[in-house]
């Protein structure tokens, strides 16, 4: 099924939940039980067709088609014995017992009683700012579920006891009484046919052939089908949030949690990453997250975080609706919320062992990585040190210079290195580029002339600088509102996006391998590149090849396969989404991962070999 067909499968989905939800989900219901009803006519047509020579075997009319018969059987019947006991893997992080939580179990409980759901047989504590309730069948597709709630400790140290009930609430919220079966019972099915899906790849025979052909024409649909259904369930847990906690409180963990994401994702971990320049053994990064978790964040970067929140839009990527959708949902305006004073770390029994622990883990699994990080950035430093004794320096070593010390420091006082480049080469991109990121949001009429002479300098910079300048036209802290400005800069990026879209379709539509070359990455691109891999964990190996756009030779675009070995491929699909934002590339970049398409096989024999290796 192409994306066309899918998008419009969701909208019909969404119309009928609207017009009549009791018939949308008897139709879900129906839909899902096709899948089951597929299983067991599988199961009674193998079983039937074993029963049937074996009689006849015992009547002594065993022949050569009846032989065939039996393997054909016998093949369906183990990949139908599979796809009714699919197992799951248990969720990563450390199990919590009563006592090693006791006031955490306490509030489940208590959230569990006004709710009137089902338990909490388990409850994890890992790394991740986030946290889940996982429903995993207990007897593959049929039988009872497991329900797993886990709960990040960043999430403990940045929000306060109330706030981070209303999360808690909204976890529970998803195994809620009778309403909430129907959503359980697909979710589980959702599981139970990725894993399933997942397992058949690996088989070649005939069996798993149909197989696949079945799933490759069901679970597309039976995605498409269950959307709106999944969504509703995420306002629903949100009500019964609000329910228990107050709608104000409800908002403002959800507010919080969407500022906070951005500013331990972005200022964070940034943050410690560069104390790899003077440390040469990783330190515990939970230690010192714990040090500045109960102060208020900068006011600046909390408004601008929340207004890019607030810019999203819900998409088909993504059952969660976005912020704005699930505040106007609870009847809440946006603002920045007052911030959490006290941490609900006081939940656990022992804060401070969980810490070291998480410590100790993180210490021990970027070690390597941390090691290497910490060489290049003393070669940055070197670097730096090299430039700033030369006497005379070409307008390209200005722009090295100023862009390896902000690399350092991102606060670096170099706005006087790109404005000595600009005064040899006036229209240098670099350093026009780098001017435009280092002028202060008060000097916006100076940055919107810097931005204009990039914008005019060449068709590369276009976007970029017409993304910039929306950015800080539309910024309410930075000046006056300019209507006639603003008008001009969205024209000329609507021009620039669909550059970009022609660009970016040809990067994504022509085979992976065809018009690619040996990436062309020079030692602080490659340098930074190696750097945001050893920060994602997941990632073991990667390639990098040059596209080489028919269209647009100028442009510098990248294809990265990741190879991605303990995650499954919903989660890999997220994951190159994500890097494919994060990456530090000097041009687009598409990331795909090494699995069916490419396979592992063709990307060790066609790109060029790895261009990082964890560990290596």
């Amino acid at each position: 099924m192409d994306r066309a067909d899918f998008v419009h499968l969701v909208r019909l989905s969404e119309h009928a939940s609207a017009d009549d939800s009791v018939r949308y989900r008897r139709g879900v219901a129906a839909f899902a039980a096709l899948g089951y009803a597929w299983v067991l006519a599988c199961l009674a047509l193998s079983v039937g067709i074993i029963a049937w020579v074996a009689l006849a075997a015992q009547r002594g009319r065993f022949s050569f088609t009846r032989g065939w018969l039996l393997l054909f059987a016998l093949g369906l019947l183990w990949a139908t014995l599979r796809a009714l006991w699919v197992r799951f893997d248990e969720p990563e992080g450390q199990a919590l017992s009563r006592a090693d939580a006791p006031m955490l179990f306490e509030a489940l409980d208590r959230i569990r009683a006004k709710i009137k759901g089902p338990p909490v047989h388990r409850v994890y504590l890992d790394d991740a700012f986030n946290a889940s309730i996982r429903q995993v069948p207990r007897f593959g597709l049929f039988g009872g579920a497991v329900n797993s709630l886990t709960v990040g400790l960043p999430l403990l140290m940045m929000l306060d006891r109330q706030r981070l009930l209303s999360v808690l609430a909204h976890e529970y919220g998803h195994l809620r009484g009778q309403h909430g079966k129907l959503s359980a019972w697909i979710y589980r099915t959702r599981l139970s046919w990725l894993k399933l899906d997942e397992s058949l790849q690996q088989d070649e025979g005939v069996m798993a052939l149909v197989s696949q052909a079945f799933f490759r024409w069901y679970f597309p649909r039976f995605a498409a089908r269950t959307f709106a259904l999944a969504r509703q369930d995420e306002y629903e847990a949100d009500r019964i949030a609000a329910r228990l906690l107050g709608a104000p409180v409800a908002a403002a963990a959800l507010t919080e949690i969407a500022i906070k994401d951005s500013w331990y994702a972005e200022e964070f971990w940034a943050a410690h990453w560069a104390r790899a320049e003077r440390e040469p053994e990783p330190p515990g990064p939970f230690q010192a997250l714990m040090a500045q978790a109960g102060k208020p964040l900068d006011d600046a970067f909390a408004r601008h975080a929340l207004r890019e929140a607030m810019r999203q839009v819900s998409d088909l990527d993504d059952t969660h609706p976005v912020l704005r959708d699930r505040l106007e949902a609870l009847g809440q305006k946006a603002a920045v919320p007052a911030w959490s004073a006290q941490p609900a770390l006081g939940m656990l029994a022992d804060g401070a062992k969980w810490i070291a622990h998480f410590d100790r883990q993180w210490r021990r699994a970027h070690a390597t990585d941390w090691k290497q990080h910490h060489a290049h950035r003393s070669r940055i430093r070197a670097r730096v040190e090299l430039l700033a004794v030369k006497r005379e320096r070409t307008p390209d070593e200005w722009v090295e210079w100023a862009d390896a010390e902000r690399r350092l420091d991102p606060s670096a006082p170099v706005r006087a290195r790109y404005e000595s480049a600009l005064q040899i080469a006036p229209e240098h991109p670099g350093a026009l580029r780098g001017l435009a990121q280092v002028l202060p949001a008060r000097e916006r009429a100076e940055r919107l002339a810097v931005l204009d002479r990039l914008h005019q300098a060449g068709a590369a910079n276009r976007w970029w600088a017409a993304k910039t300048a929306v950015a800080a036209l539309e910024d309410p802290d930075a000046g006056t509102h300019d209507e006639a400005s603003l008008k001009l800069w969205r024209g000329r990026l609507k021009e620039a996006e669909d550059a970009e879209a022609r660009a970016w379709e040809e990067l994504t539509e022509t085979p992976f391998f065809s018009q690619i070359a040996r990436h062309d990455l020079g030692d602080h691109e490659l340098g930074e590149l190696r750097a945001d891999l050893a920060r994602c964990l997941p990632v073991s190996r990667a390639w990098v090849v040059r596209k080489n756009l028919r269209e647009f030779p100028w442009r510098r675009a990248y294809v990265v396969f990741v190879e991605l070995p303990k995650l499954e491929d919903a989660e890999r699909w997220q994951l190159c989404r994500e890097l494919e934002q994060t990456l530090s590339l000097p041009g687009m970049g598409l990331v795909l991962w090494a699995g069916h398409s490419p396979t592992l096989a063709d990307i060790e024999r066609q790109a060029f070999g790895p261009t990082w290796t964890r560990g290596g």
